[in-house]
């Protein structure tokens, strides 16, 4: 692995030397004007016979060395160093997870939101070359966390996932999409996959219109439906007993709409699969996602570094030392 200055925009201060070199030129003008200001040069020779213009020069340079070396030590130069993050063989994927209220129901055991829970930690197990990112979404969609090789973080935020996180009542599968692709932060999407949790109860026509722009940008986006055709009440922890529709003042009944879900995977390139089976689930997913081609990523957050700012920072040492052990006069015999 090749050296690296881990804050190379600070290459910026490097900048200051020309200033000093004006400041410089300042004094030197300076000094012509003052001994010209003295008048007889005879006298004015023998004034400053002592005087070494070559060493005043030379005493300068030292010190804008010194300040370029303070830079470099600044932007602390690097190397990367051992096997642990250094390298690894993967593609980015998003996780992006229902957390509406209809995804409390039971039809699926121990519950939709839970068994979701359980196919994101098992399929980040079976990952672990792949950096991870996630969007929690409901009535609106967010990042909740960015693109990461970093699971164990993950998955916390996975075990506290819950409606309560996004208030917001809905189910905007397009908003989540779009979160899903702002997550990956570049427009050229290869290497990247979509996993889109849901019931898909509320149809979204913006969602299946930016299905169709991902898969242009080379986005797969892979969905899973979770819960039953049939539906089943959601529970309403407020009353202890069934949501209920305001208007009707009838149990409301969610039930799993494959077809948007279906039809968004379908235009990706992607796979649909009913979450019944998690390991079944994750197979079939793997195999989809084995069509994209992996890259070499690294995580700069999790590689080891041999770091050599002390390099530069002994030589901006020593040439302080030399600016100030040299004297300014001419040596004796001269």
């Amino acid at each position: 692995m090749s050296f690296e200055f881990q804050y190379i925009y600070f290459i910026w201060l490097s900048a200051a030397v020309l200033l000093f070199l004006l400041l410089f030129s300042v004094v030197k003008q300076w000094k012509r004007r003052t001994i010209l200001k003295i008048g007889e040069p005879a006298l004015v020779k023998s004034m400053i016979r002592g005087y070494s213009p070559f060493r005043f020069n030379f005493k300068f340079i030292l010190l804008c060395l010194a300040f370029l070396m303070g830079v470099l030590c600044t932007m602390s130069l690097r190397k990367p160093g051992g096997s642990d993050g250094i390298k690894r063989e993967g593609i980015d994927v998003v996780f992006a997870l229902d957390l509406s209220k209809s995804m409390l129901a039971e039809d699926v055991k121990p519950s939709r939101l839970l068994l979701a829970k359980q196919f994101i930690s098992k399929m980040m197990d079976a990952m672990p070359n792949n950096r991870i990112g996630l969007v929690w979404f409901a009535g609106k969609a967010y990042i909740q966390m960015p693109i990461s090789a970093d699971h164990s973080a993950a998955q916390i935020y996975v075990n506290d996932a819950s409606p309560d996180v996004v208030p917001v009542k809905g189910t905007v599968i397009g908003d989540a999409l779009e979160e899903s692709f702002k997550t990956f932060g570049e427009r050229e999407a290869k290497f990247k996959a979509v996993i889109l949790i849901s019931d898909g109860e509320d149809h979204d026509e913006k969602a299946l219109e930016l299905s169709k722009e991902m898969q242009k940008r080379g986005l797969m986006v892979n969905t899973v439906g979770i819960g039953s055709p049939g539906g089943t009440y959601i529970p309403d922890d407020s009353t202890g007993g069934n949501k209920l529709d305001p208007e009707t003042g009838q149990p409301i009944v969610s039930k799993l709409n494959q077809k948007e879900l279906q039809q968004i995977a379908n235009n990706t390139n992607g796979v649909y699969v009913q979450l019944t089976d998690i390991d079944a689930a994750i197979k079939t997913i793997n195999a989809q996602l084995a069509q994209i081609d992996k890259k070499v990523t690294g995580d700069a957050n999790l590689m080891s570094f041999s770091y050599y700012f002390w390099v530069f920072a002994a030589a901006m040492l020593l040439l302080l030392v030399a600016e100030q052990l040299l004297p300014e006069g001419k040596k004796a015999k001269e």
